[in-house]
């Protein structure tokens, strides 16, 4: 988990695949702080984390939930590796971000 201004960003190394993927850190469906915790996998050949909570599954390339359920969503992130494989990640100033993942509400949140 990296902290980035008053954000917190899940990172996942899905070895199996060689890629890197990220993704807010606060499941939308209670908002609890637990995504990095979440199980990795792929469903029908779409990478995705399963919110260890509640099982909801959310695509790790676009954020959708993969659940069934379309009112939640997270924000996921572009990451890059270097020449000495340093992780990157592709974020918004850190005002920006707090407001996409911290102060808005979901639909399915209220």
């Amino acid at each position: 988990t990296v902290k980035y201004g008053n954000s917190q960003i899940a990172v996942f190394n899905f070895a199996s695949r060689g890629e890197w993927y990220a993704c807010q850190q606060m499941c939308p469906h209670k908002k609890a702080m637990v995504l990095s915790r979440g199980i990795i996998g792929d469903s029908a050949g779409i990478p995705k984390v399963a919110c260890p909570l509640h099982k909801k599954s959310f695509s790790l390339e676009n954020g959708s939930c993969l659940s069934g359920e379309s009112e939640y969503e997270v924000k996921v992130f572009k990451v890059k590796l270097d020449a000495q494989e340093n992780v990157y990640l592709e974020l918004p100033d850190s005002s920006v971000l707090d407001e996409l993942i911290n102060h808005t509400e979901c639909a399915g949140a209220h």
